[in-house]
């Protein structure tokens, strides 16, 4: 169940944007696979929200939930996300592993010790998640100034400028957007 847990943990935070708590918290009533709503339960603040999912990631998430199914027929709790044993995932084992497999693909050196050393988070898959939107509504031509209230709401976020901290300065975005301002400040779109 490990590989199972993490490549749908890491593939739903990818998909979604969720903080890694709130998708190691989900649980199994929490999840409408029919209609393609997660509910996000007292999170961040005590706020809760819906987050609707593309159909690629319901059809991984109703893969998992069949395997979990097969390997857990009877005695799981109501975790959608478990560990071998079945239970509720501990976020900092799931770090470790993810830091683990960080270093087996050489996106991080080998932990000194015990502990190990910089290299990429699960939360950092949040920030790509909100830099990605952006970049698409650039390259679709979206006012992405008028578009940031609804990637707030759906990060769960409670101002726009909290979620402008996410963003990340990659190349192609920088460029997109200096050509928006260049073309409006010349009478271009708008």
């Amino acid at each position: 169940m490990k590989a199972a847990t993490l490549k749908t943990l890491i593939g739903l935070l990818a998909a979604t944007g969720l903080r890694p708590g709130e998708a190691m918290a989900l649980k199994e009533p929490d999840l409408d696979l029919q209609a393609g709503i997660l509910v996000i339960r007292d999170s961040k603040f005590g706020k809760s929200r819906q987050v609707p999912v593309h159909e690629s990631a319901l059809v991984a998430l109703k893969s998992y939930a069949r395997l979990r199914h097969r390997v857990f027929p009877e005695g799981r709790g109501s975790s959608f996300l478990v560990s071998d044993a079945g239970r509720a995932l501990d976020p900092g084992t799931v770090r470790r592993w993810f830091c683990e497999i960080s270093v087996a693909c050489g996106l991080r050196k080998a932990p000194q010790g015990k502990r190990y050393g910089r290299g990429p988070r699960l939360q950092d898959i949040r920030h790509t998640f909100a830099t990605r939107r952006l970049l698409e509504w650039y390259r679709a031509g979206a006012n992405a100034s008028l578009q940031m209230p609804k990637l707030a709401a759906y990060l769960g976020h409670s101002t726009v400028g909290c979620t402008y901290w996410y963003i990340e300065a990659v190349p192609e975005l920088l460029h997109l957007a200096t050509e928006l301002e260049r073309t409006s400040r010349s009478g271009g779109r708008r």
